[in-house]
């Protein structure tokens, strides 16, 4: 089994779609106005709008409703991208730091208010792991 996609229902995907542009530097795929996709060499972002749902389940996902999810990005250079999105990014939950697991992160809340962790590894175990 392969882990591709993580897909978040938004009321507004056009911002979302924006927002995540910005924030990784990564262009979406647009399938409809209602889906895109912002794919990595490993994994892709789906966003999705309102009225995907009821071709799921109706009613089974809510927008802007998630509090035990963090999306994660590895990044070259955490504290680039922090300078990147000085003034863009309205909720920054945690500047910079190292994590004891030897990872240098940054947490934030996207324009729904999901929490994304851009992340670097700064120590030879946490650099070993993600070379994986």
């Amino acid at each position: 089994m392969d882990f591709v996609s993580i897909r978040i229902i938004t009321g507004d995907v056009a911002r979302l779609v924006a927002f995540y542009e910005r924030a990784t530097g990564v262009r979406a795929a647009w399938a409809t106005e209602d889906f895109a996709e912002l794919r990595t060499a490993t994994a892709a972002l789906a966003i999705a709008g309102t009225r995907t749902v009821p071709l799921f389940a109706p009613g089974s996902a809510r927008p802007a409703e998630n509090h035990s999810v963090i999306t994660e990005f590895l990044v070259d250079d955490v504290d680039r991208v922090h300078r990147d999105l000085a003034g863009f990014v309205t909720d920054v939950v945690a500047e910079p730091a190292t994590m004891p697991w030897g990872n240098r992160s940054l947490l934030v809340r996207d324009p729904d208010g999901h929490l994304v962790n851009f992340f670097t590894p700064v120590t030879p175990a946490a650099k070993e792991k993600s070379a994986r």
